[in-house]
């Protein structure tokens, strides 16, 4: 199973909002060797750490893809590139943030890459959509599942599912 978190705060034109932008990176990711099947309901959150920028809103998709680890991230870092986001201050507002979350539950530690994404179960903004795509996912390394990590996080973490 391939995870993708997809977020966003800040529109990407010609999108005139975030979630347009958000929306619009599914098939943006669409090529001969990667195609997203499945995207979880869309939700908004508050920015973590808590800033006075806009707040996200974040989806996780299921993917299929026969590239390997590191060039399907550098596939998700072009995208975001396309959509305007520009890499700088860390935790700043931004047009798109594709997240590689999980990869078939292989673990990799290496400078480019940390699988599973490294702070996937401390992110509730992860983890509702994650449990509402994948209810039988479990994290590689705790093998817990999205559910019961939520149970295991902090109160504080503002997230809300949003109507379509």
């Amino acid at each position: 199973m391939i995870l993708i978190g997809i977020g966003s705060n800040l529109a990407a034109p010609p999108a005139a909002t975030p979630l347009e932008t958000a929306r619009a990176a599914l098939p943006a990711l669409a090529a001969p060797h990667l195609q997203p099947f499945a995207c979880s309901a869309w939700y908004e959150s508050a920015p973590l750490p808590v800033s006075d920028q806009p707040w996200f809103v974040n989806a996780v998709a299921f993917i299929a893809t026969d590239l390997e680890p590191a060039t399907l991230l550098d596939r998700l870092l072009d995208v975001e590139a396309r959509f305007g986001r520009i890499r700088g201050e860390r935790d700043a507002a931004r047009t798109l943030d594709l997240d590689l979350l999980d990869y078939d539950g292989l673990i990799v530690d290496t400078p480019g890459l940390t699988l599973p994404h490294p702070r996937l179960h401390l992110r509730r903004f992860v983890l509702e959509p994650l449990g509402e795509i994948a209810p039988d996912w479990r994290h590689p390394l705790s093998g817990l599942s999205a559910t019961e990590l939520l149970g295991r996080l902090p109160p504080g973490q503002k997230v809300r599912r949003l109507d379509d």
